[in-house]
C-alpha cells in the first residue's frame, strides 16, 4: 500500500517536473512562431562534400518548432559515397509523401533550431553501410501520403529508429527526446534494441522499457523517456533529453 501511494509522487518527479521546468525554459528561447520565419539554413557542422573525399554516415537531430520543441526532436540521416559531390539526406516530414531526399541542407537547422550530431561514420565503414542504408530507406513501410503520425508513430523518428535497426553498426541511439522512435504498430513487442546489445518491450510506442548498452536504460511512458546513459553517464530527462557526459 505505501508503495502505491508513492507511485504519483514518482510520477510527478520522474515526469511531470522535467516537463514542466523544461517548458518554462523553452518559452524563454525566443523560437520562431512561423515555419516561414524559422532559419532552415546550413549550421556548417559538415565540410563541404566536394572536399571530403571519404565516404561518410551522419545522424542529426534538432529541437522541432513552436511548443512542440518542449518534447521533441526532429532526427534524420545523412550520407555520402566516397569522392561524391554532395550530401544526400534523407528524412520524414508531415505533409505530402513522408519520406523526401534532399528536403533541406545536410546539416540545416530545423525551425531554427540547431542539429546534434548523433551518429558519424567515415571511411571504408560507411562505405560499406551506404548500400544498407539506402535499402532500409527504401524498405521503410510508411511512406505513402497520409500515413505519418506525429504521435505516437509513425513519424521521422519511427524512420530513422528503423534504418538504425536494419543497420544497428551505427551502434548508436536516438535522443529521449526522439518521440516515435519506440512505435510499433503491431502492438505488445518484446525483442532485441535496434543496436542488437539489450532488450526492448514497447506497447504500441505508448509504454514500454528499454535495457542496453547503447540505448542505456529507458521507460517509456506516452512517449516521454525517462532513464539513464550506460556508455557514457548521463541522465535521460522528459522534455531536457540527455544531461550530462
Amino acid at each position: 500500500m505505501r508503495a502505491a501511494r508513492l507511485l504519483p509522487l514518482l510520477f510527478l518527479l520522474v515526469f511531470i517536473v522535467p516537463v514542466a521546468t523544461h517548458a518554462a525554459w523553452w518559452s524563454m528561447q525566443g523560437t520562431a512562431d512561423d515555419w516561414r520565419r524559422a532559419d532552415w539554413s546550413s549550421a556548417k557542422l559538415l565540410p563541404a562534400a566536394s572536399t571530403e573525399p571519404e565516404a561518410t554516415v551522419h545522424v542529426f537531430a534538432a529541437r522541432v518548432g513552436r511548443w512542440r520543441g518542449v518534447f521533441a526532436h526532429h532526427s534524420w540521416v545523412v550520407v555520402k559515397e566516397a569522392g561524391a559531390s554532395a550530401y544526400t539526406r534523407f528524412d520524414v516530414v508531415g505533409w505530402g509523401t513522408p519520406v523526401r531526399v534532399n528536403h533541406r541542407e545536410a546539416d540545416g537547422r530545423w525551425y531554427g533550431n540547431l542539429p546534434e550530431p548523433v551518429a558519424e561514420i567515415r571511411g571504408a565503414a560507411a562505405e560499406a553501410l551506404i548500400p544498407r542504408i539506402r535499402a532500409a530507406v527504401k524498405s521503410y513501410a510508411y511512406a505513402t501520403p497520409g500515413s505519418y503520425q506525429a504521435w505516437p508513430g509513425p513519424n521521422s523518428n519511427s524512420f530513422v529508429q528503423h534504418v538504425m535497426a536494419e543497420v544497428p553498426e551505427l551502434a548508436r541511439a536516438l535522443p529521449p527526446t526522439a518521440i516515435g522512435k519506440d512505435f510499433r504498430e503491431d502492438g505488445l513487442f518484446a525483442g532485441l534494441t535496434p543496436s542488437r546489445t539489450g532488450i526492448q518491450a514497447s506497447l504500441y510506442g505508448l509504454a514500454g522499457f528499454t535495457i542496453g548498452w547503447v540505448e542505456g536504460v529507458e521507460i517509456n511512458l506516452l512517449g516521454l523517456v525517462a532513464g539513464f546513459d550506460l556508455r557514457s553517464p548521463a541522465l535521460k530527462l522528459p522534455g531536457w533529453g540527455r544531461v550530462g557526459v
